[in-house]
This record gives structure tokens, C-alpha cells and sequence, in this order.
């Protein structure tokens, strides 16, 4: 079963390329670093930095052409967000999840529905609470959702937010449900940036509260498994509508993609930080000469380069082969198994690991300086210290999940 209509994206954005969004995020790397301390301690970026992103289009990205989006695939995606990342890594991880959302309302949500939310302005950020919570009840043409919901990273400029709910009077085996909230029905709780948190303060990663929510049926879609098992024989709302595989859907590899975007970005950022050390700083030991010319300082750096240029070689092919097998199904209907989506999240993991490794080494060899609150490098290594005790990002738990998928077990993870 064939599905010609459906296309890969280019390399174009638009009409601006890949590489011109690359190039503009590097031209604000010096601004993003600048306003480090002010996004820390707010929580978030600036009003005028949000204004940025919106007139230059990276809320766009992933957000369809038809609704005035670029459509850029994942792997260039996340090229954007890690030069981004690599300016504030805290900001990335805000700006990565609020932007790629688009992605997943595309996919599975109905035309009319993406025709009223896209509109004719077509700008949309909202975060998406993937684990459920809060409390809902069914009633007469859709629900009723009451609950305070936490890490909702990317709310700050948000349009909407996606909250995961479980129908209360329906047991703990009913499905999971997306509903898409508009911005006028949740508060945003102060509970993020400052000192409420050891790194990633400016990620915007606030709770938000709904009380008793009206949320129509038309707003809301079944959620299972992060989509890794879903039936795309005719495909889904987004490849009907926008002709394209990419929103098939699937969401392992881009929720964890996500993630691990802003912290190779942080390696990178790291990377700078340590070469200007190396280079201005004398040898303890030795003060008529530079750090750099020491073997050892070389060796930790050597070796962080690379561990950051094999996580961001992981990164990127992961997505490549996702939008190989996206382009098989457009031509021959088979979709992507459970088992490629859960070793695509298992892969990424890795990447995470050694990008954090990365940033570590150079922290710990940086020298006692750098351990002082004002230190860029902290701020680096306090930001992947979060992906570390993230639950997405625990490698020795999901890689049972993985083997499991292999062997053809039920993962017990996820409804799967």
C-alpha cells in the first residue's frame, strides 16, 4: 500500500534555509550569554527575546507550511536548537519545548481543529505535561479537568498547553487523553527560575493550574504509548492534511530529542567556556605558562570534544533513520515498529550520556574557580545535572524496555 502524496521535507526552510537559522542563532550567541543571569533569575527569557523568536520564526519550525509554518525535518530541528543551546542552554531547553509541540498538534489533531488554532496569525507555542495527572471527569461533549500540573516547560509565551489526563470514573486501565488548553484557561504558578532549582532556571519549566476546565471533545485525542504502537494504515490527521511523514507522529525520538538538544548544547557552550579558561589561565603549577600547553588540560578537552561530537553524530542520525523509515511507510504503508521506537529513545539516552560526561570533565578539571556561583561553566553543569535526574533520561531502567520490545515481551511501560 502506497502513499504518494506524502513527501520528505527539503533542506529549505521556507524562505530561509537551514543554514540561515543556524546562522542567526549563532549571531545571537553573544546576546543569549549576555543575558544569562537576567533569564536565571526570572525564569525565563525576555519579552524582547520572545519577540525575537517570533519575528525570525523559530516558533515555526516544525509548525506545517500550510499554516505558515517551515516544515524542516527533525534533524535540522534540532541543528537550530543546539546553536541556540550552545548561547544558553537553559533558554534552548525553554524554546526546543515550546516550539516542538507544533509537531505533535499537527499530527493528531483534525483539520478543523488545527484550522482555528493555527489561524490566520499561525503562531502557536505550547508545552505538553506527557505524563498524566490532575483529575478528569467526563461529561456531556467532552471534560472537565481540575489539577495543578508541573514542568510544564516552554509556558511562559505560550498560546496553548497540552495536559495528559485519565477519565476519573474510568479506572486506571482507560486510556490516556491529550487535551489541548488555550492560554486563557490555566494560570501559570511562580514556582520556577531564581534559586527554586540546581540548574536549567530559565527553561520557563513553571506548573500551571486548571480549575474545573471545560475541554470540548474536539480538543482532545486518545494517548498511548507516546504513539509508538499507533495503527497509520490510512496514516494520521497530519499526513492526510499536510502531506508529509514527518507528522506521523511518533514521539519517543522527538521527546527525548528535546531534551538532549539543549544539553549537547550545553557541552558545546561548556567547550567554549574551557578553551578561553585553558588559554588565559597559567599551570598551577608552572604560572609561566598557559593551561593549554599542559598535556593534561589538552587531554580533558580532546576528550570532551569528541564525546560532544559523538552525541551530536547520535542525535542527528537517530533522526535520520526516523524520516527513512517516515519515507517507507509513505510507499509501501508499513509504519515504524515499537521496537524502533523505543531503541531510538534507548539510543538517545547514550547521546545524553555523553554530553553530560563531556561537560562533567571539563568542570571537574576546570579547577576549584569555576565551582563559584557566578561561573558560567557551574551554569553548564548544574543544566545537565537536571537531564541527569530526568526521567526520560535514565538509560539503566529503559534499556529492560528495549530488550523487552526486541524479544517481543509487553514493555509494561507506557500501556505497551
Amino acid at each position: 500500500m502506497g502513499h504518494p502524496n506524502t513527501r520528505l521535507t527539503t533542506a529549505y526552510a521556507g524562505n530561509r534555509t537551514v543554514e540561515e537559522f543556524i546562522e542567526l542563532a549563532r549571531e545571537m550567541r553573544h546576546k543569549l550569554r549576555e543575558e544569562q543571569e537576567l533569564s536565571d533569575s526570572q525564569g525565563t527569557y525576555s519579552p524582547a527575546l520572545d519577540e525575537w523568536f517570533r519575528e525570525h520564526g523559530f516558533y515555526r519550525l516544525l509548525q506545517p507550511k500550510r499554516y505558515g509554518g517551515f516544515e524542516t525535518s527533525l534533524a535540522d530541528f534540532y541543528r537550530i536548537m543546539i546553536e541556540i543551546a550552545r548561547g544558553h542552554p537553559a533558554l534552548g531547553w525553554n524554546l526546543t519545548l515550546g516550539a516542538a509541540h507544533s509537531l505533535t498538534f499537527a499530527s493528531h489533531w483534525p483539520k478543523e481543529v488545527q484550522d482555528d488554532v493555527f489561524g490566520p496569525d499561525g503562531h502557536f507555542v505550547a508545552p505538553h505535561r506527557a505524563f498524566p495527572g490532575g483529575s478528569c471527569r467526563r461529561v456531556r461533549g467532552g471534560y472537565r479537568i481540575s489539577g495543578t500540573f508541573n514542568y510544564c516547560t516552554g509556558i511562559t509565551y505560550s498560546t496553548h498547553v497540552i495536559v495528559t489526563v485519565v477519565d476519573t470514573d474510568a479506572g486506571t486501565a482507560a486510556p490516556h487523553l491529550n487535551c489541548l488548553v488555550p492560554r486563557a484557561d490555566y494560570t501559570i504558578l511562580k514556582d520556577w527560575g531564581g534559586s527554586e532549582t540546581l540548574g536549567m532556571r530559565a527553561s520557563g519549566s513553571n506548573s500551571i493550574r486548571l480549575d474545573d476546565v471545560f475541554v470540548p471533545d474536539r480538543m482532545v485525542t486518545a494517548f498511548s504509548g507516546f504513539f509508538a504502537g499507533q495503527d497509520v494504515t490510512s496514516g494520521t490527521h497530519g499526513t492526510r492534511l499536510h502531506g508529509n511523514p514527518l507528522y506521523l507522529g511518533y514521539l519517543m525520538l522527538p521527546y527525548h530529542a528535546n531534551l538532549l538538544a539543549p544539553v549537547i548544547g550545553a557541552a558545546r557552550a561548556a567547550l567554549d567556556e574551557y578553551k578561553a579558561l585553558i588559554q588565559a589561565t597559567p599551570q598551577p603549577f608552572a604560572p609561566q605558562r598557559k593551561r593549554a600547553e599542559d598535556p593534561n588540560y589538552q587531554r580533558a578537552y580532546g576528550q570532551a570534544i569528541v564525546l560532544t561530537d559523538a552525541a551530536e553524530a547520535t542525535l542527528l542520525q537517530v533522526c535520520e533513520q526516523h524520516q527513512r523509515l517516515a519515507l517507507r511507510w509513505s510507499e509501501c504503508g508499513r509504519g515504524i515498529s515499537v521496537a524502533d521506537n523505543v531503541r531510538a529513545w534507548g539510543t538517545l539516552q547514550q547521546a545524553g550520556r555523553q554530553a553530560c560526561e563531556a561537560v562533567e570533565l571539563l568542570f571537574r578539571t576546570a579547577g576549584t574557580s569555576q565551582a563559584r556561583c557566578d561561573s558560567r561553566l557551574l551554569r553548564y553543569y548544574s543544566d545537565v545535572s537536571m537531564y541527569r535526574g530526568h526521567v526520560g533520561a535514565q538509560w539503566e531502567t529503559f534499556a529492560t524496555y528495549v530488550a523487552r520490545a526486541e524479544l517481543g515481551l509487553p514493555l509494561e511501560f507506557l500501556q505497551l
